[in-house]
């Protein structure tokens, strides 16, 4: 089936219309802006991950703005000063100087255009605030490298009083079927999120891959500066899920309760299993518990789901 990923000039459209809009409650006007763009795709908010920040700028104390990046700005005097760490503080120690910083959310929003797990679209979304951080240099803890103007070991904290309004970061559009291709693994095995997709086609989990589980993608340089990206599947309901009872005692129509309990409460069969290798809900030691209750006759587990722990005990992995 094919994707309803755009063409350049609608996403570089999609982008410059959302990073115009203002945040608000549910993201209604965002996900108006995306409907108008790409009316075929279906759009919804699947998670938000929030708790990061980046390093802001520089105001002083009566609002006015100095620098939009705090980093460029301290390179730019530090070399203004010939690397001499005490001429700049001599310069700025005093000078009250604040250093904000962006807290940010990320919105991941999924819209699927196939029934296979890995046919669905995933957009990334960020919203920022600048907030107060720190005084630029801590008069009682003064720093001893340069390192320490960006990075303090002691920073001198501030309120963290806006100074400045909410706003969308457009991060990426994403073809998940696409990112499978890209994943790398050692010669002779799959690699762990491509397994994982596979293994959600051959369950009997009754609802798409990304009803339940967002991608967290990250790339960094291997150590010849290729870029390697790596995918990690993040529940979307990990937060309302609890953690399994279990002990070695636990077999037979007790485990198979539990097994139940937690699939009900994720919404959909097989769950038992995905948080086994994704998130670790489900302990690791379960999976040879369950095992034994098959040896041992008990017929609580379908065909399916006793493929899946079979394949994961020859050949365990986490992704």
């Amino acid at each position: 089936m094919n994707s309803c990923f755009p063409d350049d000039t609608t996403l570089q459209r999609l982008i410059s219309d959302i990073e115009a809009d203002t945040p608000r409650p549910h993201h209604a006007s965002l996900l108006e802006i995306v409907s108008r763009l790409l009316p075929d795709c279906g759009f919804r908010l699947a998670l938000t991950r929030g708790g990061w920040f980046r390093a802001g700028g520089l105001i002083r104390a009566n609002g006015e703005r100095v620098a939009d990046s705090v980093e460029a700005w301290v390179a730019r005097e530090l070399a203004d000063c010939d690397d001499d760490l005490g001429e700049f503080l001599d310069r700025h120690v005093d000078c009250g100087l604040l250093a904000t910083r962006h807290t940010g959310r990320t919105h991941y929003f999924v819209a699927a255009y196939g029934n296979a797990p890995t046919e669905f679209l995933q957009m990334e979304v960020e919203e920022l605030q600048e907030v107060l951080d720190r005084q630029l240099c801590n008069a009682d803890s003064a720093p001893t490298d340069t390192q320490e103007l960006t990075e303090p070991l002691k920073p001198a904290l501030v309120p963290a009083q806006p100074v400045g309004r909410p706003y969308y970061r457009f991060r990426r559009l994403t073809d998940m079927r696409h990112i499978v291709a890209r994943l790398h693994a050692p010669i002779g095995s799959l690699p762990a999120f491509n397994r994982f997709t596979q293994e959600w086609a051959n369950s009997r989990a009754n609802a798409h891959f990304c009803d339940h589980w967002i991608v967290a993608l990250r790339e960094q340089h291997d150590r010849y500066n290729n870029v390697v990206l790596s995918a990690t599947p993040v529940s979307r309901h990990a937060r309302q899920l609890k953690t399994f009872h279990w002990n070695s005692a636990l077999h037979g129509l007790e485990a198979a309760a539990q097994l139940k309990a937690f699939d009900r409460a994720a919404g959909y069969t097989d769950a038992w299993y995905f948080h086994l290798v994704a998130g670790g809900l489900t302990p690791r030691d379960m999976a040879a518990a369950v095992m034994q209750d098959i040896d041992s006759g008990f017929c609580y587990l379908g065909d399916a789901e006793t493929a899946l722990i079979t394949g994961w005990l020859r050949e365990p992995y986490s992704v």
